[in-house]
């Protein structure tokens, strides 16, 4: 970072505070690390609601190269952004990129909560939409005795009280869009209010020059009305926009704002949620939401964990249990340890899954921001052509100049920034409520894409909790040693492994290997505790474990202990595996265990087409094929294993009981424990397809009906301003289809004969 002079410094420092801009050292705090020199910020940029200022914000931040990626969520009206933590050796001021922000015309602050600022401009939206209403009405009642043949003095009159109503409405009601213009304006760019302020202004100086020389006609009344509709239409978007975050929101609120932390010295101290760092105890009564994620230190009680898992039914807990951000104590009081932050916990994550929805740069939203920024230059040059060539043609330059309004008007691309996100927010609230989260746009576009469907085994197809059906036959020492050798691992055997025992070995290294197993080096030699292939080195003496999952335990390569472990489809399966079916997707399961547990459990759900015996590299390689093929593959796997093939996919989806590792490589994960949500997700997102289209064709065919029209002077700047509301508003209410749509779909899926499920079924390895 380059050096200033002091007084330059200060200058800046001066600019900064007056422009709001936190500080370097607010921004540092308040950054998260990201590992290899990597930091993210989050701003509040309230002032953003178009396609036009998406592109320019985060245009704005990708011409720094300290900037990596950034991206701008309408809804919540922020912008992340993640920038280089050092400069040439330096460590950077990222107050330097927020003013780049700023530089644009665009107010950013640190982000908190929009919900606060949301419900105030909403109000003050509702606010400027009565008072512009009422005027409106006022003004028409007057304009009536006009057209009834007023003439001269009370004519007059009429309008001059007329034009004082206005004036004020017109400033107070119409300052979103005159603020918003002339901030584009002194940046160097335009924005759709820029049409607007112009239509609106012309007319109402059209009007005042009217009345002046008394002139017959004026227009106040167009010109409130036009403002009273273009207000509704701003006012129906936020308010949409709202309706769509309120998933949102309601998980925020199960955040509790604080938590009683236990001091070393036992006495108890309230600190906000923020302020709660990994180490502290805290201490949890009935009736309390779990603040940050944690494990049980004493206590039991009963869990409501319905946000985790989507069950009603709680879940009893005690000492060594993990629990997750957002949980609810229901019965008793428990002292945990905080293991992670607030912005790192279980429902930080969910939430910022939510938030993500929106804001990604699908195909369709890129198209419809691009053709945003170039449509206002476009708008004023038809105005102006139409304005010259009235005037030229036809003499009567104040005719010209009300067609150049209506043109204005009529051509503002309202619907067409309304077109796509107004669908994906919808569709990712749908998604929500059946407990399905998505991480952008661009992830649904590419699941409507998809032709095949590949499964993993443990923790996908099954529910990934198997247990131990030989303990008896095993040895209790070389149980222990594999219970030591277990809780190194998340695996769901290694979890079986460690339930099963009643003690473990105290082993000091111990390394693992995804797909492969577990190894610790030892003065014996070393232990290794995984698949036949790893733990022994070769596949000669499978054994005979058949349809069982079976995990050897060795000592310098040689058998130690076979483990058979056996486990349930997961809920749903087989009657998500017959919906996919009826759909035309071919599925196939990609799994790491042996053939005969592979095949056993696909014979059981009816899929033909399985592997086994496969590497993490290996699942990947076969997405990689799949989509070399033609192919566009859905992968829908938990473990860290099958990251490599969840990133390779197309698109990806993992269950929210993943690895972190999974959970991040994938593109959406499910809450529920029920597989019905791969074909859910599937049908949703080919539907949000179809009604983003639907949309793009509504948009254009109003354009390409209206803007002729408004040229050829049949459209009053009145009647343009109720057209273009009206094409608004069916955007929006198109896009509302989606919900009775997808009720429709599960109320279908819901009435479909149930497929036959086992009742008993053998574990997987994957």
């Amino acid at each position: 970072m380059s050096c200033c002079a002091p007084g330059t410094e200060a200058a800046l420092e001066i600019e900064r505070i007056n422009r709001g801009i936190p500080s370097a050292e607010e921004l540092w705090l308040a950054s998260r690390d990201l590992g290899n020199g990597l930091r993210q910020t989050d701003l509040s940029v309230p002032k953003v609601y178009c396609g036009a200022c998406i592109t320019t914000v985060e245009g704005a931040l990708r011409a720094s190269p300290l900037v990596t990626r950034a991206r701008v969520n309408l809804s919540s009206k922020r912008v992340s952004f993640v920038w280089k933590a050092e400069e040439g050796g330096e460590r950077t001021d990222p107050s330097r990129l927020v003013k780049l922000v700023a530089d644009t015309g665009y107010d950013a602050h640190l982000f908190t909560s929009v919900e606060e600022a949301n419900d105030k401009l909403r109000n003050e939206l509702i606010r400027a939409v009565a008072i512009s209403g009422f005027a409106a009405a006022n003004i028409m009642l007057l304009s009536v005795s006009v057209w009834s043949g007023a003439e001269d003095a009370t004519r007059d009159l009429f309008h001059w009280i007329s034009g004082l109503i206005a004036g004020p409405v017109l400033i107070f009601a119409g300052r979103f869009f005159y603020q918003s213009a002339w901030s584009a304006l002194k940046h160097g760019r335009t924005n759709m209010d820029v049409p607007i302020s112009l239509a609106i202004t012309i007319s109402y100086l059209m009007s005042l020059w009217e009345t002046i020389h008394h002139g017959e006609h004026a227009w106040f009344d167009a010109t409130v009305s036009l403002l009273f509709f273009l207000l509704i239409g701003r006012t129906l978007d936020h308010v949409m926009r709202d309706r769509a975050r309120s998933a949102i929101t309601g998980l925020a609120r199960l955040s509790p704002r604080g938590a009683t932390l236990v001091l070393a010295d036992g006495a108890r101290e309230y600190r906000a949620v923020e302020d709660i760092r990994p180490g502290d105890r805290i201490a949890i009564t009935a009736g309390e939401r779990v603040p940050v994620d944690g494990k049980i230190l004493s206590g039991v009680s009963d869990m409501d964990v319905s946000i985790v898992n989507g069950e009603s039914a709680p879940r009893a807990v005690g000492a060594g249990d993990m629990l997750q951000a957002g949980t609810l104590s229901l019965t008793g009081s428990l002292m945990m340890e905080a293991t992670a932050t607030a912005r790192d916990s279980f429902l930080s994550e969910i939430i910022g899954l939510m938030e993500a929805a929106e804001g990604g740069r699908a195909r369709y939203r890129r198209i419809a921001d691009r053709a945003a920024q170039y449509y206002s230059p476009a708008v004023h040059l038809l105005a102006l052509i139409s304005f010259l060539a009235w005037g030229f043609l036809g003499g009567d330059w104040k005719h010209a100049l009300l067609v150049a309004v209506s043109v204005l008007i009529i051509t503002c691309p309202c619907a067409l920034g309304l077109a796509v996100p107004v669908v994906q927010v919808v569709a990712a609230g749908r998604l929500f409520q059946n407990g399905i989260m998505v991480k952008d746009g661009s992830a649904m576009e590419r699941l409507a894409e998809i032709d095949s469907v590949l499964f993993d085994k443990t923790g996908t197809l099954t529910v990934g909790r198997p247990r131990l059906t030989n303990r008896g036959e095993a040895d209790a020492r070389h149980l222990k040693t594999a219970a030591g050798l277990a809780l190194h691992s998340r695996h769901p055997l290694s979890l079986a492994l460690v339930q099963a025992a009643s003690e473990a070995r105290d082993f000091t290294e111990v390394s693992e290997l995804p797909g492969e197993g577990l190894e610790a080096r030892t003065a014996e030699g070393i232990f290794r505790l995984g698949n036949r292939r790893f733990a022994v080195g070769d596949t000669s003496s499978i054994g005979e474990a058949g349809a069982a999952s079976e995990v050897v335990l060795s000592l310098d390569h040689k058998p130690l202990q076979t483990f058979l472990f056996e486990d349930m489809p997961r809920p749903g399966a087989a009657k998500a595996l017959a919906e996919l079916a009826r759909l035309g997707f071919q599925t196939t399961v990609l799994s790491g265990d042996r053939a005969p547990v592979v095949k056993d459990l696909a014979a059981r759900l009816g899929i033909s087409d399985w592997r086994a015996g496969l590497t993490p590299r290996e699942k990947a390689e076969h997405c990689m094929d799949a989509a070399k093929a033609g192919h566009r593959v859905l992968m829908v796997g938990d473990g860290i294993n099958d990251a490599p093939a969840l990133a390779a996919a197309h698109v990806s989806m993992a269950p929210a009981t993943a690895a972190d590792i999974g959970r991040q490589a994938a593109d959406f994960v499910f809450l529920h424990e029920g597989l019905e949500a791969v074909p859910l997700a599937i049908e949703i997102s080919r539907r949000a397809g179809r009604l983003i289209r639907e949309n793009f064709a509504l948009a254009i065919g109003y354009n390409v009906f209206a803007v002729p029209i408004a040229i050829a002077g049949y459209a009053t700047p009145l009647v343009a301003s109720v057209a273009m509301s009206t094409s608004s508003m069916i955007v929006v209410v198109n896009a509302l289809r989606l919900n009775r749509l997808a009720r429709l779909e599960e109320k279908r899926q819901a009435e479909a004969p149930k497929a036959p499920v086992a009742t008993a079924g053998n574990a997987s390895f994957a």
